[in-house]
């Protein structure tokens, strides 16, 4: 698996020097030259644990997690001060744990940052089904949340138990959504689950419609291995066929895809924290993305909330980008939108994409993986399911190290990728 990665990862960067992250970030962040800038916040409190999820989270106490909070504000201060004036960003996201569990703070949370911050694209947040009631939904609302998105995960019961998840009140949660309209209500899904067959995954995206969603994702489980799941990863092709089979359904039923994993039923309604050409991301384990830079917050909490206190980033990691590294890491998420445009590329990085993988681009042509129409590269569903299926190899190669390696260390001192 790791020479998979290591070969490719080598033949795109023309290097061999690996992803290096080092203990060691920038006090005053570069990014008032950034467009396309999102922001992401981290709430890590949950109800309970899902054992799947391998996600920075803790339990919930109403304490720890104002608390955390205070912090949170701090952080976004601390960066937001930096920029003379107000920086034009497209989207902010909350991800989690469960940020609904802080309903009552983050209006807070979204006035700092609109302080420094103008938001053009709206406000997303995720939610856990015990979460979906009138009272938290009408608090997001007035917070200025736009755009929700509920972990349904499955629901079919023999998945639910598979999960450790507990059986939700379908009729509850549609009367909610009704009471309370969101531009964009979006329901996640885990797809290549055992025993997971086409008419179940159709029958969860059906319903999800049926109750008041007009957007939906289809993520794939991923066994990471710090986690304690007992689920076992499908294999390959019932994978392939899965994803072909639910994708051919989506797009015969109208639904725009807008990555590789989601759908809409209308136009304009979108969810995605990931495709953007830069971010800055505040809390726990919170990413940023600059163009010359990629940092990683501390994963534990008392040390975040230390190093906030003394005025300082809560940084754990930072890998200074060669200009091909920045070039892959671009490439990669932007792919996530099943789409690379040749202008967008040149516009980012100066320079024209076929000059930098024409030898690429022609060998995925002819593989069948992507298809070229005046300059925008488009993946077919072979070309959608082998970046799915190379995800899963950049997931357990390197998210899956740094993010075990995080859990126990707050301040690691050197991760090599």
């Amino acid at each position: 698996m790791s020479a998979i990665t290591s070969l490719t990862r080598m033949w795109l960067t023309r290097a061999v020097r690996p992803f290096t992250f080092k203990n060691e970030y920038d006090q005053n962040l570069p990014f008032a030259e950034c467009d396309n800038l999102g922001l992401y916040v981290h709430i890590p409190f949950c109800k309970s644990i899902c054992n799947f999820c391998p996600y920075c989270k803790v339990l919930y106490s109403q304490e720890k997690c104002n608390r955390y909070i205070d912090a949170l504000l701090r952080e976004i201060h601390m960066v937001g001060s930096q920029y003379h004036g107000k920086k034009k960003v497209t989207s902010l996201y909350f991800g989690g744990g469960t940020p609904a569990l802080a309903a009552n703070r983050i209006k807070e949370i979204i006035g700092a940052l609109n302080k420094y911050f103008i938001i053009t694209e709206g406000v997303g947040l995720e939610l856990h089904p015990d979460n979906v009631t009138v009272d938290v939904l009408r608090t997001l609302k007035d917070a200025g949340v736009t755009k929700i998105s509920i972990g349904i995960q499955s629901f079919r019961e023999k998945h639910q138990s598979i999960l450790g998840r507990k059986k939700i009140d379908a009729d509850a949660m549609m009367s909610a959504l009704a009471a309370v309209p969101f531009e964009t209500v979006s329901m996640d899904f885990i797809f290549a689950l055992p025993g997971q067959t086409y008419e179940d995954l159709k029958a969860d995206i059906d319903e999800a419609f049926s109750l008041g969603a007009n957007h939906v994702a289809i993520y794939p489980f991923i066994d990471f291995t710090f986690t304690e799941s007992p689920v076992s990863a499908m294999p390959k092709k019932e994978k392939r066929e899965l994803l072909d089979a639910i994708t051919q359904y989506c797009l015969g039923k109208g639904y725009v895809r807008d990555s590789i994993w989601t759908f809409s039923s209308v136009a304009g309604a979108k969810y995605s924290s990931m495709t953007r050409d830069n971010f800055l991301g505040f809390g726990c384990s919170a990413t940023t993305l600059l163009k010359e830079q990629f940092k990683v917050n501390t994963f534990d909490i008392d040390s975040y909330c230390a190093r906030i206190a003394e005025g300082k980033l809560p940084t754990s990691l930072t890998i200074r980008f060669t200009k091909r590294q920045r070039m892959v890491y671009w490439l990669f998420w932007t792919a996530y939108s099943t789409k690379v445009n040749a202008a967008d590329f040149k516009k980012f990085f100066g320079v024209p994409l076929k000059s930098m993988y024409g030898f690429e681009l022609w060998l995925a042509g002819r593989l069948g993986f992507v298809k070229e129409q005046n300059g925008v590269y488009e993946m077919t569903l072979k070309g959608a399911f082998y970046y799915h299926y190379y995800e899963d190899f950049y997931t357990l190669s390197y998210i899956d190290k740094m993010w075990g390696i995080m859990r126990k260390e707050a301040f690691p001192q050197r991760i090599e990728l």
